[in-house]
């Protein structure tokens, strides 16, 4: 049997990130696709993290909401997702280096008997929690929100109570139940900076490649 012949490009390991990057660049310059330059770093690495040129589309941002975003994070901001798996995506390194963190409440108990107690789903309750530890407004929030539609619904609700005001609300939940009229609801605010995935597509992993789309563009 005749071993297959496959044509594999030849790029040093250092360099694939660069190469996937003049990729994307190319197929979106031949599809016709000219994205706005500040939102494009984001737009590209939601773009490298899926595979997904959709996202040239889909990522909807409010107005200079990179920017606002970048200004949170350079001031230390708290970053507040709804998954391990985005806690986990997200460069905490580079976070520190700005006097932020990254936090994720779903696995604490208090959080988990509230969920239970009330009937909530835990990523509700987690909302609840960084609107009680953080909604004074002594530090910036943002909040990376990748997999839970009734996390966004909470949020959106605590910021009509007047219990938090976000720096930034990233709204990328994937699924079928709730996930549209969640991102919706987020694209209703006026006064909450957000970047969000309009329509089914998302993920933890497109939430915290936006967030760390964000982190690269501070050079420290």
């Amino acid at each position: 049997m005749e071993k297959p012949a496959v044509k594999l490009e030849q790029v040093l390991p250092a360099e694939i990130e660069k190469r996937s990057f003049e990729i994307i660049g190319k197929e979106l310059e031949e599809a016709g696709i000219t994205l706005n330059p500040e939102e494009e770093p984001v737009i590209k690495r939601a773009i490298h993290t899926t595979a997904d040129f959709d996202y040239a589309k889909n990522l909807v941002f409010s107005e200079h909401a990179v920017e606002k975003g970048i200004e949170a994070l350079k001031k230390g901001a708290v970053l507040v997702t709804d998954t391990r798996m985005a806690w986990s995506g997200v460069n905490k390194e580079k976070l520190k280096k700005l006097g932020g963190e990254a936090l994720c409440f779903m696995a604490d108990q208090d959080v988990r008997e509230a969920a239970g107690s009330r009937g909530i789903t835990r990523a509700a309750a987690s909302m609840e929690k960084a609107a009680r530890c953080f909604g004074q407004g002594d530090r910036p929030v943002v909040f990376a929100v990748g997999n839970a539609p009734t996390a966004l619904v909470r949020l959106y609700e605590l910021i009509w109570e007047g219990k938090i005001q976000p720096a930034l609300i990233i709204g990328a939940p994937v699924g079928f139940v709730n996930v549209i009229p969640s991102k919706e609801l987020i694209l209703t605010l006026k006064d909450v900076p957000y970047i969000v995935a309009r329509g089914r597509k998302g993920g933890s992993n497109v939430a915290a490649a936006i967030c760390n789309a964000l982190l690269y563009q501070i050079g420290i």
